[in-house]
């Protein structure tokens, strides 16, 4: 072979090759359009709720993003932290619940809500149905009567005991609104402190047959210790009255009005960063987890399953089991990120 025909030979190659490494390279970028990009996420300090951010750091791994160990603390420094930039992503944010914290953040102006990670959330008071039907106990100021209010007193000051949230979950701002609109500072104390310990407490009066008085939220695994309609039910509120006076919103959940607003999860992200990464934005916007399906891994981790290691396993069979649906997520994240490119 002469020595022209031999360079041309080679030449063709190198081309088919280069050709080749060209397609290889661009279905990567579009398989991964965040590749390389660190992303920051930050998440409360409540382990319950760490399943659905695991879920959202594997979705952003395959999209190829680099995701730093999370940062953890309360709802309004989550907040604050997103605002500005120190953190990158949530899946945490209760729309109405945490809205005085996402306003004080800078709201729309420094943040991005995504999407619905999690829709038909729930809380409020709840007793065991069995002292419920023996009194005709129905809403939350029947405990203004002393000898209803002493059914649930548990430290002997004729005052009914109940187990109230953690502060700087923004639940207990609602709680202490409540006690004052319904009159009811005289006849509740609402017991602070490690919300779980005390409610395992409160488990245990229940397993001894005793009247107990608690606030919760759904989804989470105390759901399904303490069966609605089956072990306990709701209380109501004579009206809606809400610490920002936004008194028109939905509070109503089976006939029954439970004086908090039936709320959604959603994701948040920084603005900047939303703006620069299409891709994650729109995996965020389109991720959702039913409350059924937290609240039944919740339940692995009161049994025991609560290390680390075990609820970043929970996320990846929870995957595994959703692949087509996880699959059609990152199909449309890519998407995304292919649209912004051109």
């Amino acid at each position: 072979m002469s020595e022209f025909k031999l360079s041309r030979s080679i030449l063709n190659c190198a081309t088919a090759l280069a050709i080749v490494a060209t397609s290889l390279c661009a279905n990567a970028s579009a398989n991964q359009p965040g590749d390389g990009v660190k992303v920051t996420p930050i998440f409360p300090s409540i382990a319950e709720e760490r399943f659905r951010g695991e879920v959202a750091m594997e979705g952003l791994r395959e999209l190829g993003y680099k995701v730093q160990e999370p940062k953890e603390t309360e709802y309004g420094v989550m907040m604050m932290a997103l605002g500005s930039g120190d953190a990158d992503f949530t899946v945490h944010l209760w729309d109405k619940l945490h809205d005085k914290f996402y306003q004080q953040a800078g709201g729309d102006k420094a943040m991005v809500k995504a999407g619905d990670i999690m829709p038909g959330v729930l809380q409020g008071y709840l007793i065991d149905k069995k002292t419920a039907e023996a009194h005709g106990i129905k809403y939350i100021t029947d405990l203004k009567k002393p000898e209803i209010a002493k059914l649930f007193d548990t430290n002997g000051d004729g005052k009914a005991d109940m187990t109230g949230c953690n502060p700087g979950w923004g639940c207990e701002l609602v709680i202490a609104h409540h006690m004052k609109a319904y009159g009811l500072e005289k006849s509740i104390n609402v017991n602070q402190g490690s919300y779980f310990a005390l409610m395992a407490d409160t488990i245990t009066r229940y397993k001894e047959g005793q009247p107990i008085l608690y606030f919760t939220w759904v989804p989470q695994w105390i759901a399904t210790v303490l069966v609605e309609d089956k072990d306990v039910v709701w209380l109501e509120v004579p009206k809606t009255d809400l610490p920002d006076g936004n008194n028109d919103v939905n509070t109503m959940y089976n006939g029954k009005n439970l004086g908090f607003a039936v709320d959604k999860v959603e994701a948040v992200l920084n603005k900047d960063f939303a703006a620069k990464n299409p891709a994650a934005l729109k995996f965020l916007s389109v991720m959702q987890i039913t409350t059924a399906d937290e609240s039944a891994q919740n339940l692995k981790m009161q049994q025991g399953e609560k290390k680390p290691a075990d609820i970043r396993r929970h996320a990846k069979d929870w995957v595994a089991a959703h692949r087509q649906q996880f699959d059609a997520w990152l199909q449309s994240a890519r998407a995304a990120a292919t649209q912004a490119s051109k």
